[in-house]
């Protein structure tokens, strides 16, 4: 009996691991922008006095990149464990709408791996995996290759960020306090879907301020301004935002 050759190194890896690996190669060039995103998440978070086995439990136990950046602008002692709660609440509600539309790409797959799989989905690999899904058969493997993808430049970033921070020591001497204001603003900016969105954003933004003098030194404007600019824009007519679209 011929003993069994070694299988070839060229030999087609399982298709589980077949589409990670090409949901991980297709992530690389996101996961470059996703990284230096991530120096400046790592950078304020030293400024907020976070370490960096902290920061890297937040970023595998989150892993939400515009919750965490509220997070650590929330970061203050005592810790406001409610609001922050809340706040991330809000803003990851949107998953809920990402997840919706992941519902066939899921189909027949377990609990447990729905929840592994999620937990890793963030807004660059879902729309890439949207988009190999229009040209090609993907599935959850594809997608969790790109969360894997993400997750280690979103760390290494941080990570690297973090330590800079620390040697800083006091960034506000080179203007690197500026970062919340200006990543914050790039982030609205990236949120901006057109005249439908202006209603509910001013609504955000008077009861964000009218609660932030209402108990200052709070920083409940956050989710209060969140839940009612979502409000508003839920009770929208369908009507007038089919209307905006079409004139947008």
């Amino acid at each position: 009996m011929q003993p069994s050759s070694p299988p070839s190194p060229s030999s087609p890896l399982p298709a589980p691991f077949s589409q990670l690996q090409k949901g991980f190669a297709a992530n690389l060039v996101v996961a470059a922008s996703v990284a230096a995103y991530g120096s400046v998440f790592g950078l304020l978070a030293a400024q907020k006095g976070i370490g960096w086995g902290q920061l890297l439990f937040m970023n595998l136990t989150i892993f939400a990149g515009s919750a965490q950046f509220v997070m650590v602008d929330m970061w203050q002692p005592p810790l406001p464990v409610a609001e922050i709660a809340l706040a991330v609440l809000v803003i990851n509600t949107r998953y809920l709408l990402i997840g919706a539309s992941l519902r066939q790409l899921f189909a027949g797959t377990t609990l447990t791996h729905k929840a592994l799989v999620m937990h890793l989905v963030t807004d660059e690999n879902w729309a890439v995996t949207l988009a190999a899904a229009s040209k090609r058969p993907v599935d959850t493997y594809f997608m969790l290759g790109g969360g894997l993808c993400i997750l280690m430049a979103w760390c290494a970033g941080s990570l690297f960020g973090n330590q800079v921070g620390a040697l800083l020591g006091n960034p506000e001497r080179l203007g690197l306090d500026f970062a919340f204001t200006a990543v914050f603003t790039a982030l609205l900016c990236s949120f901006w879907r057109g005249g439908r969105d202006l209603l509910p954003w001013l609504t955000a933004a008077a009861v964000a301020l009218v609660v932030e003098q209402a108990v200052p030194g709070s920083k409940w404007y956050i989710p209060a301004g969140g839940l009612s600019g979502a409000l508003c824009a839920a009770l929208m007519p369908a009507h007038a935002a089919g209307k905006d679209r079409k004139q947008t």
